[in-house]
């Protein structure tokens, strides 16, 4: 090698190794104690730069640019020096173990500084996808011995489990050119439920007599309960042949008989948690919908006094919830169904059925909610329905898909259009062609759009109870 290659070889690897040897130190920093430089360091190297253009028309201005240089590092590092170590920081979370999704939840950190030295802190939270918090990071300085009580709130925005692992810690220097990261192990659990806000709707409707106002329907009786079970005022809505007249004269008050209708009945759901129910509506998937109204009329059947169960399933069982009544079977379902998800597994209906079968045995009230769009699917699920025609009575629970109607009623001369609008009117006339054959096999069905499912759901229930069919 010769003389000049050995010049070229250094003239290309000096600066590199200059720039390696100034930054090594802000590398041990980053790597050893996890101390980083802020956006300050810009407010005092800008003003560096712009000196050094100065000595292209003077060069004794490098005597000053040595002595800023040196004023600017001396900044540097006594700022450094001013921030603090970890030691002595520790940090609590306060929050409720139970959520409900849509609603705002208060958590409560609690810090304490057992150091010798007074912290300034910048303070976020572990958050995992799916929650967000209002604020999100929070500034204090904690002094030696004092403790402080950081408040803020999550809003979940889907449902489900969430752990918690740390708290992230920001360290601040005395001028904020260095920060230090740190975390504190702050372990937690958060359970997202459904939004239960339409059961006391629906409880607040049926007490004032106004279920209509949802579209819940009342449904009349094909001959009547008899067993009598209390006397109550008169209503808009009531029949007038239920009027107690001794009571009401009595009383000076119209007063009717109330009858107990049919309790101690069975409502089992049977709800496809695979890839059919993956399709998603404003935000929220088919099972979310499904879900929402699976609680929904829960609490309608234990409040006229029967008892539900739940099986959740895809290409396996998810979930089972034996069939129980009384209003602490809710929470039941709500635990069994709050962290059930859509999963891109073909539904495996045999296991499903055969569950059931096995853990079912009395006259129930079958609903199974799932979805189709093609033969293989249509021709199972048909053939296990009417199989519980003889014992049970089953109801199929079908979801719309939007999008496809929304093809079919808006055709357009445009080729591509016209033909999908076609496939889509194709493939909703053989979907009606599937619950027709259903319901003339003598299988209950229910075929609405995922957002509107609850209150037909309801009424098919409500009417069921009404023509005693259970």
């Amino acid at each position: 090698m010769s003389i000049y290659d050995s010049v070229g070889t250094y003239l290309f690897w000096a600066p590199w190794i200059g720039l390696l040897v100034l930054a090594s130190p802000l590398l041990l920093l980053a790597f050893g104690w996890r101390i980083f430089p802020t956006t300050r360091w810009f407010g005092l190297l800008i003003p560096l730069c712009l000196t050094t253009l100065l000595i292209l028309s003077t060069p004794l201005f490098i005597y000053f640019l040595v002595v800023l240089d040196l004023i600017v590092l001396s900044i540097v590092v006594l700022d450094l020096l001013t921030i603090t170590g970890p030691s002595g920081l520790t940090v609590e979370r306060h929050t409720l173990r139970s959520a409900s999704l849509g609603g705002t939840h208060d958590v409560k950190l609690l810090l304490d500084n057992r150091g010798s030295r007074t912290k300034l802190l910048e303070v976020r939270d572990d958050l995992p996808d799916g929650l967000t918090a209002d604020p999100e990071s929070q500034t204090l300085t904690l002094k030696p011995g004092k403790r402080a009580e950081l408040d803020y709130r999550i809003r979940p925005t889907r449902r489900g489990s969430f752990q918690f692992a740390y708290a992230y810690l920001r360290l601040r220097s005395r001028l904020g050119l260095w920060n230090r990261f740190i975390e504190r192990p702050c372990p937690g659990e958060l359970l997202v439920y459904p939004d239960m806000k339409q059961l006391a709707e629906y409880a607040l409707l049926a007490r004032t007599n106004r279920l209509s106002l949802i579209g819940v329907r009342r449904t009349r009786k094909i001959g009547q309960d008899n067993n009598f079970e209390r006397l109550r005022d008169y209503s808009q809505d009531d029949n007038y042949k239920h009027i107690d007249w001794r009571s009401s004269a009595r009383r000076n008050k119209l007063t009717v008989k109330q009858f107990q209708a049919d309790q101690s009945q069975r409502l089992v759901f049977m709800l496809d948690c695979g890839r059919m129910m993956t399709n998603e509506y404003r935000g929220l998937s088919l099972l979310d919908y499904a879900l929402n109204s699976i609680l929904m009329l829960s609490y309608v059947a234990l409040e006229q006094g029967d008892s539900v169960g739940l099986i959740c399933f895809s290409d396996k069982i998810e979930s089972y919830v034996p069939m129980r009544g009384g209003l602490s079977q809710m929470n039941r379902m709500l635990h069994a169904g709050f962290n059930r998800f859509p999963s891109m597994k073909q539904t495996n209906y045999d296991d499903a059925f055969l569950h059931f079968s096995k853990n079912c045995r009395r006259r129930s009230m079958v609903v199974l909610i799932s979805n189709i769009i093609d033969d293989v699917s249509a021709a199972q699920v048909s053939g296990y329905m009417r199989t519980l025609r003889s014992r049970h009575l089953p109801v199929m629970c079908l979801l719309r898909d939007r999008s496809v109607f929304d093809y079919a009623d808006n055709p357009s001369m445009d080729d591509s259009v016209l033909y999908r609008s076609a496939a889509a009117a194709q493939l909703l006339i053989w979907r009606n062609e599937v619950i027709q054959k259903m319901e003339n096999a003598g299988v209950l069905s229910v075929d609405a759009f995922p957002e509107s499912l609850t209150t037909p759901l309801v009424n098919r229930y409500l009417q069921a109870k009404a023509k005693h069919l259970l």
